[in-house]
């Protein structure tokens, strides 16, 4: 698939936290879906990976009727076993709350780096003197407390100190869809 990407000889790891049904599917073989534990790392906290219908797509070669049929089954509960061996290209790495505070740890100890807790399950992904590129798309700033009680920093960020500056601003109105759609109209 990568080949496909144009990225030759690279590996591309996915990165998850406890909610890891992508880590079960690239280890095992095996998506599927088990029940959404809340963590420190919210954005990975699924059981749905929004894109997987995409990767099926190359595992089951192209075959359309063979992706709804597995998309299908997905959505029913039954899950989906690969019938071929997942790409050699992909692998994963999973991490729990304690083990995302200690990524976040290690990385401020040895880079100077505050990051996130969604980029810390990423730097669980290690390959001894393979470079490693981590693509982060989360503030630390976003998870304030969790960073602070990891590494006695409190982050912040420009963006977000701006925000606590406004004022709230609130609108009671009824739970209706049309009262919903005239106020979205009238106040856009």
């Amino acid at each position: 698939m990568l080949g496909r990407m144009q990225v030759p000889g690279m590996r591309f790891c996915v990165a998850t936290n406890r909610n890891d049904i992508l880590h079960r599917f690239f280890s095992k073989g095996e998506y599927v879906a088990g029940p959404v534990e809340p963590s420190l790392a919210p954005s990975m906290d699924i059981q749905a990976a929004s894109n997987f219908e995409r990767y099926v797509y190359f595992l089951e070669e192209g075959d359309t009727d063979r992706v709804r049929t597995v998309m299908a089954d997905v959505a029913a509960g039954r899950g989906y076993r690969s019938r071929h061996p997942a790409l050699g290209e992909l692998h994963s790495v999973r991490l729990d709350d304690a083990g995302i505070r200690s990524a976040i740890k290690s990385v401020h100890l040895r880079y100077g780096y505050v990051v996130d807790p969604h980029t810390a399950c990423a730097f669980a992904a290690r390959a001894a003197s393979v470079p490693r590129v981590i693509l982060s798309t989360a503030s630390p700033a976003k998870f304030p407390d969790v960073v602070a009680e990891t590494i006695g920093v409190r982050p912040t960020h420009p963006a977000l100190e701006a925000l606590l500056e406004r004022p709230v601003i609130r609108h009671e109105i009824a739970a209706d869809a049309g009262v919903v759609r005239e106020f979205l109209r009238g106040n856009a």
